[in-house]
């Protein structure tokens, strides 16, 4: 189960979409803005982080189910499937 701190993609996206909506309603003051700015500067590059790595990481399943011999023995899982 998730910490209840732990930021996830889809908290990040979320919050990142207010802060955006926020902006163009002009919600947002003067004093407001450049903490909000930052937060989503830090929410941008959190969200291209989980993207890339989960492209990685998809890349390499399918190179495996592509090769299937080349598999590592520690890759394999524990159960049956």
């Amino acid at each position: 189960m998730a910490k209840k701190n732990e930021l996830t993609y889809e908290t990040a996206y979320a919050e990142l979409n207010e802060i955006v909506a926020l902006i163009e309603d002009e919600e947002v003051s003067v004093d407001e803005l450049a903490a909000k700015m930052e937060r989503a500067s830090f929410l941008i590059q959190f969200c291209t982080t989980k993207l890339r790595d989960t492209q990685d990481a998809v890349d390499r399943i399918i190179r495996k189910m592509e090769d299937p011999g080349s598999m590592d023995p520690e890759d394999e899982p524990d159960g049956p499937f």
